[in-house]
């Protein structure tokens, strides 16, 4: 396909790219590299291609583009996730591209560049055929990362859905992450599971006749590319970046490689996480 790309096209972006990276922060300019935090245990998102052992999915193929968009190469540091604001903050990393939903709470620390709009949603064994609606899942068992700000969530909705109308509350139960979640599930050890919308297609074709969703996604979020607070430049430097990709088509062509259309922005916001 790079046969049909138009020199005029390229010209452009070659000529975005050199007047995005002169408002890099000299330090970066400097060493002609950026450090980017990742943790690849959350497909489509952010993996390891199991035939290659390499790492693969949107934030790894956005990042490389982002990174050729501003003139520099891009170094990936594999990051606990627990680990990657403070690994921002302590200057580590410049930035993390992994997933991370955007917060109030964690923009106290991080400035984040949104790229991207999900939602925490449920989801459950197909042979559960009792469970079909969210509110089934009142008085269950429901697992999710301990990481993520989904445990709260959930025992917010079954406040407002649950307890509200005199039934027994959600059972939340902090996993090691999303595929202990679904370990877990499928071991019966809990009734249902919660991740980001965006990962269960994918989730749906790796195995298949497996899952189902319960209901629609219980709140909007977005999904930041975090950056340091010391480095207004950097985050600047990135929006203006990621939206010339949002304008000339190569942003969403990186979503429809994996199947995650329905997450596209269509203008690049600073901290709009809530």
């Amino acid at each position: 396909m790079k046969n049909f790309v138009i020199p005029a096209v390229l010209t452009s972006l070659m000529s975005c790219g050199v007047a995005v990276a002169a408002e890099l922060p000299a330090s970066i300019k400097e060493k002609g590299e950026i450090v980017v935090a990742i943790m690849p245990n959350y497909p489509p998102m952010d993996f390891k291609d199991p035939a290659t052992n390499k790492l693969t999915g949107l934030d790894y193929d956005l990042g490389n583009a982002l990174a050729e968009r501003l003139g520099v190469k891009i170094k990936w540091q594999e990051t606990g996730f627990e680990q990657m604001i403070n690994a921002l903050t302590t200057e580590r990393v410049d930035m993390v591209l992994s997933g991370m939903t955007d917060t109030a709470e964690r923009q106290a620390s991080v400035t984040f560049v949104d790229y991207f709009t999900s939602g925490p949603q449920f989801y459950t064994l197909q042979k559960n055929a009792t469970t079909n609606e969210i509110i089934d899942l009142c008085g269950k068992k429901v697992g999710t990362s301990r990481r993520t700000t989904f445990p709260a969530e959930i025992a917010a909705w079954s406040k407002e859905n649950c307890e509200a109308a005199g039934k027994p509350a959600i059972n939340v139960i902090g996993t090691e992450g999303s595929a202990d979640a679904r370990a877990q599930l499928r071991q019966s050890r809990i009734d249902a599971a919660m991740q980001g919308s965006e990962t269960l297609s994918y989730l749906k074709t790796q195995e298949k006749d497996m899952y189902k969703t319960v209901g629609q996604p219980i709140s909007v979020q977005f999904t930041g590319l975090g950056v340091s607070k010391k480095k207004p430049e950097l985050s600047e430097a990135v929006k203006v970046a990621l939206q010339s990709m949002v304008d000339d088509g190569s942003y969403n062509a990186i979503l429809k490689k994996w199947d995650l259309e329905l997450g596209a922005i269509k203008d690049v916001t600073i901290n709009a996480g809530k």
